[in-house]
């Protein structure tokens, strides 16, 4: 698991790969990612945006950003956390993501961003 902190927001992420699959005379790695999102802060707030970089081993990059993650803007209180996974599709064996969240304080109002580590997208054959 990857973790990081960022303002008391803490950030940890699990991966999986979920085998290939044909979409549009393609093939595809699909891999799942699970993000649990805890505020170790003393404030409460609120993730409005969020901002991807996704990498592959073929030189590819995609920037993947909008409101909110999985239709969600959630609001997390001191010592709250909320869990959500979402996935990606690539065309070759191995990648990687990392990004942010834009989160605002709703104590003071003020905006930041919420570092997420990068962290590694690979088959279960690379992996081992």
């Amino acid at each position: 698991m990857i973790q990081q902190i960022t303002k008391g927001i803490k950030i940890s992420v699990k991966t999986k790969f979920n085998g290939t699959r044909l979409r549009n005379n393609t093939m595809y790695y699909v891999f799942a990612y699970f993000i649990t999102i805890e505020n170790t802060s003393t404030e409460t707030v609120k993730l409005t945006d969020r901002f991807w970089k996704i990498y592959d081993s073929l030189n590819r990059t995609e920037i993947v950003s909008g409101e909110g993650v999985v239709g969600q803007t959630p609001i997390l209180k001191p010592n709250d956390n909320y869990t959500y996974s979402s996935g990606c599709f690539l065309e070759s064996n191995t990648g990687a993501m990392k990004g942010f969240y834009t989160m605002i304080n709703l104590d003071t109002f003020e905006q930041f961003k919420v570092i997420i580590p990068t962290f590694q997208l690979l088959t279960k054959a690379i992996s081992n």
